[in-house]
């Protein structure tokens, strides 16, 4: 490993860059080292550079270049490989660039690196509009975007990518270009997907819909053994339903919740978290598939604001914690999956003080992802009825190994479910072979191997689930 003291490709890093650099054992290195997934809690970077502005960014990168070092960049530092805070690394800080503009005419709003989606909601629903991301508020929205992006309006709008109208960055060649459908076209259809890969992005102009203030949201809990009524039957249910409509099935060790019996609490339930944009008159009837399956046990779906619904998902994903996840998609789910899965949540390792640190989610895609064919992406949606996530959260190293042995098991005997193409920003890094098939057909993979070369032929965005290095394991 190289000296993060005297190595002179960081001694040097330039005057000119106007923000904070710091390094270990500095004043305030440790916090700024901190990031979502703490698994990697052994390892500090070299340097930690904070842009202060776009031209910071550009410093950065060619710096980078005539050093030949690889950055590891952070922006919202939700990434589930924990590349964003890498040892040794020379990681590029964009968590303090910003900047939000809505522009409430045109329906589009634009954001640089750092914003998370919490703010980006906040932003948004100033105007009444909201742009179509993930499900957890101190995600980076940015980041999310690259890898495709996924949530709770998966059904009714898309993809996060399918609502990109533009992507601002910088280059490994130090070049700043706009990528859109008419600028720069091939590589924006890499950046929709396989963005982490190819430039440092600086800023994204999303297109915008309207939603909310005030939507339906919450969480309705059910016994494991209304399990088989709810699996055997959701493929139909939500076939039928509006794509107003979203759940997640949620499968936990139960907490202590009001309207839980105490013999519940710390068993394997089914929360399902519903989510409803529609017309609030016509909740009765969008849910009225998903209730006639089984009677819950606690049903606290009231109305609320789309800030607070789509913030729900928070607590089952802290800050700060290990975590690891593996994940993909579904195209249906049935009673046996179920079966499997509340075997494993009741298999957890446990923690102390107790909480639902393991859980198997199912959040339902399906409807929009699929008005866009698998090719107008580097995306993949094939198949994508259903996400899986297999995922767990801890503090103590000593717990490691049972919870990575737990989630590698767990998703193991859930594959047999799984599509083989994946979403690469909820699973961790699954080796060369993997990542080709995750991102769909040969024909899409040849042409992000192109795109490597192309933007990035040195490899200086290497931090990431790498296209070069696996086209080269698999000797393209």
């Amino acid at each position: 490993m190289p000296d993060t003291v005297t190595d002179p490709r960081f001694a040097d890093f330039p005057a000119a860059f106007k923000g904070r650099v710091l390094r270990a054992g500095e004043s305030d290195f440790a916090s700024a080292r901190l990031i979502w997934n703490m698994l990697r809690r052994d390892e500090n970077p070299a340097v930690i550079a904070q842009a202060a502005d776009r031209e910071d960014v550009a410093i950065a990168v060619a710096y980078a270049n005539e050093t030949g070092v690889p950055l590891a960049i952070h922006s919202g530092g939700h990434g589930i490989d924990g590349m964003a805070m890498p040892g040794d690394a020379l990681v590029l800080d964009l968590s303090k660039l910003k900047n939000i503009e809505v522009d409430p005419e045109r329906r589009l709003v634009t954001i640089e690196p750092g914003v998370l989606l919490g703010e980006l909601d906040a932003a948004g629903q100033e105007h009444g509009l909201v742009v179509p991301a993930g499900v957890v508020s101190d995600t980076g929205a940015t980041g999310l975007a690259l890898g495709g992006g996924i949530g709770h309006l998966t059904r009714r709008f898309g993809a996060t990518v399918d609502n990109i109208v533009s992507i601002e960055g910088i280059t490994a060649d130090g070049a700043t270009v706009t990528a859109s459908a008419e600028s720069h076209p091939d590589l924006f259809w890499g950046l929709c997907g396989a963005g982490h890969n190819l430039a440092v992005v600086t800023s994204i102009t999303f297109r915008a819909h309207p939603v909310g203030p005030r939507v339906m949201s919450g969480m309705m809990f059910y016994s494991a053994d209304d399990a088989p009524k709810l699996f055997g039957n959701l493929d139909a249910v939500m076939a039928e339903a509006p794509r107003e409509l979203s759940i997640a099935l949620i499968l936990l060790n139960a907490p202590p919740l009001p309207g839980l019996a105490d013999s519940v609490v710390g068993t394997p339930v089914i929360a399902v978290l519903v989510i409803y944009t529609g017309d609030l008159a016509r909740y009765e009837e969008a849910t009225a598939g998903l209730r006639s399956l089984a009677r819950p046990l606690v049903d606290d779906v009231t109305e609320t604001t789309w800030a607070q619904a789509n913030s729900i998902a928070d607590p089952f994903e802290p800050p700060g914690r290990a975590q690891y996840l593996r994940g993909g998609y579904m195209s249906g789910i049935d009673a046996d999956l179920a079966a499997v899965a509340l075997h494993q949540v009741a298999s957890c390792p446990r923690t102390e003080p107790p909480s639902p640190n393991c859980l198997v989610t199912l959040p339902i895609l399906g409807g929009a992802i699929f008005d866009r064919p698998e090719d107008a992406t580097a995306f993949s949606r094939t198949g994508a009825e259903w996400l899986y996530e297999v995922s767990a959260h801890w503090d103590d190293p000593a717990d490691d190994s049972a919870h990575l042995d737990w989630v590698h098991e767990t998703d193991a005997l859930l594959r047999r479910w799984a599509t083989p193409n994946a979403y690469v920003n909820l699973t961790t890094h699954r080796g060369a072979e993997w990542l080709r098939q995750a991102y769909g057909t040969d024909e899409k993979w040849r042409r992000l191997v192109e795109l490597k070369k192309a933007w990035d032929p040195d490899n200086r965005l290497a931090y990431n689930k790498n296209i070069r290095t696996a086209a080269e394991e698999l000797g393209a």
